[in-house]
Order: structure tokens, then C-alpha cells, then sequence
């Protein structure tokens, strides 16, 4: 038929682990449960979990925290800031490379 995809399959067999966007979500998703771990707030973060939207761009959802996570969460932050994390950060050009643009970038 002509309405067909090339590949023979339909939109109804696409999955998220076929889209890289998911494995970035998934990734970052990891990074910050294991900060979180390291903070001692990883049972702060109930709601964290990766996502899709619905054009295949992936999401990391953190949901809902209380006030006091979110200042613990603030100070974490003033401290990274303080001691130059992100400080050379002007741009996405000049960030480390994050696992899946590592997995791409190995053959």
C-alpha cells in the first residue's frame, strides 16, 4: 500500500526504547537518583522517573517535592554554584558528554 512506512511497520510498533530521546531521559533520570542518593534525598524524590513527550523528546519528571526538599534541593545548588560547578557552562557547546552521547559516539 502506499501509505505504508518503507520498513514495513506501523506507528502502532514504535516503542520509546527505540528512541534515543528515552535513553537521555532514562539516563538523566539515573544521574539524579544517584545525587539524590549521595544527598541523602533519594526518598524526597518519590515521583522521579523518565518520559516521552509526544514527539519522542524524552522528559525527566521530578514531580512534587515539599518545601524543605525544595530548599535542601536550593542549597545543594547555591553550594555547586559556589564552588564553580557550571561556571564554564555558557552554552551546550562546552558540557561533558552524557552517557548516551557517549554510547553513540563508541563503534
Amino acid at each position: 500500500m502506499p501509505d505504508e512506512p518503507p520498513d514495513g511497520r506501523d506507528a502502532a510498533a514504535w516503542s520509546p526504547l527505540e528512541s534515543a530521546g528515552w535513553y537521555a531521559a532514562r539516563n538523566a533520570t539515573t544521574a539524579l537518583r544517584d545525587a539524590f542518593m549521595h544527598a541523602g534525598l533519594e526518598k524526597n524524590f518519590l515521583y522521579l522517573r523518565a518520559d516521552l513527550n509526544a514527539f519522542g523528546h524524552g522528559l525527566v519528571e521530578l514531580g512534587r517535592v515539599t518545601p524543605d526538599t525544595a530548599e535542601r534541593l536550593a542549597e545543594l545548588l547555591r553550594l555547586a554554584l559556589t564552588n564553580g560547578f557550571g561556571a564554564d557552562r555558557d552554552d551546550d557547546d562546552n558540557h561533558a558528554p552524557t552517557t548516551v552521547e557517549e554510547r553513540q559516539g563508541r563503534t
